[in-house]
């Protein structure tokens, strides 16, 4: 049996908006795969705290949910009318019925007769649902594009993820969702992409934030610094007096852009100048006496 949302989410039923996304963010920062390798329910966990809150920060599905708990897709479309029977409170039936016919299939969905009643068309088609799937990536990954292999009804599906991929973008595999109705299509299935934390580089939409380390002598000096980027290290001048918190920009060794062809953000060096931790007596001297030339 399915477990309560609120439950999931650790929240009251009463709980606003931000109280929700809040809640939401904690959890699946708990849960979230990449910092759990060693749990094999995180995943799961994870999943069901996704599914919590795609519905409980959805005014309409969180009201819909309220009412009606688990079950609460199945009264979808009709209006809310689920007190004791699906057609309604009182009233006649074969209008009930009729109504709700026309709500779910439209008018094809129903037939007049000559004396005013109707029968139903049982063989009305529709699209499966489409379904989306969690898959995580590498910053490097999604630099390069990648690809994955996914099990769907004891098949194995190889998707190409594209380079530029960022957290959100979606793959479509048609025809992999849910089977349609009366000999309908097929839904879609979405592989919705998060791109995980990389530990040097930072990421904001195509350009990339990296920090590089200065020794002080070079930073009032000027000379060189060895800069990394996503292929291979390049060495850049940096000038005389450099301050730190500055930044170098390294045009077009950024990310691929998802949707442009050989187009790419810029990287932006951010100098953190270093001094040494310890001084011999002759050093301290030396630099006392650099100090006192500035004076």
């Amino acid at each position: 049996m399915a477990r309560d949302y609120y439950d999931v989410l650790g929240i009251n039923r009463t709980a606003s908006e931000d109280e929700i996304k809040k809640a939401y963010r904690k959890k699946a920062k708990q849960y979230h795969p990449d910092a759990n390798q060693n749990d094999p329910s995180a995943e799961s966990k994870f999943k069901e705290v996704n599914e919590a809150y795609e519905v409980l920060k959805d005014s309409d599905k969180r009201s819909m949910y309220d009412r009606f708990g688990a079950n609460w897709k199945n009264y979808q479309g009709f209006n809310g009318q689920a007190s004791g029977s699906p057609f309604g409170q009182g009233g006649n039936a074969y209008a009930d019925m009729s109504d709700m016919f026309d709500t779910i299939f439209g008018q094809g969905g129903r037939r007049r007769r000559g004396n005013g009643g109707f029968r139903t068309n049982f063989n009305m088609q529709r699209p499966g649902e489409d379904i989306e799937q969690a898959v995580y990536i590498s910053l490097q990954e999604a630099y390069e594009g990648t690809k994955r292999i996914i099990n769907k009804n004891g098949r194995e599906i190889n998707v190409n993820i594209p380079k530029g991929a960022t957290t959100g973008t979606k793959v479509r595999l048609s025809g992999e969702g849910q089977p349609g109705v009366g000999g309908g299509p097929a839904g879609n299935l979405y592989l919705v992409v998060n791109v995980t934390d990389d530990g040097v580089f930072e990421r904001k939409d195509d350009d990339l934030h990296v920090d590089v380390k200065v020794d002080a002598f070079t930073a009032m000096l000027g000379g060189e610094v060895e800069v990394p980027t996503m292929t291979r290290p390049v060495r850049m001048k940096i000038r005389a007096g450099m301050q730190s918190g500055q930044k170098l920009r390294l045009s077009g060794k950024g990310m691929p852009k998802l949707r442009g062809k050989n187009e790419f953000g810029d990287l932006y060096a951010r100098i953190m100048i270093t001094i040494p931790s310890s001084l011999n007596d002759e050093q301290k001297q030396q630099v006392e006496a650099l100090r006192r030339s500035f004076d």
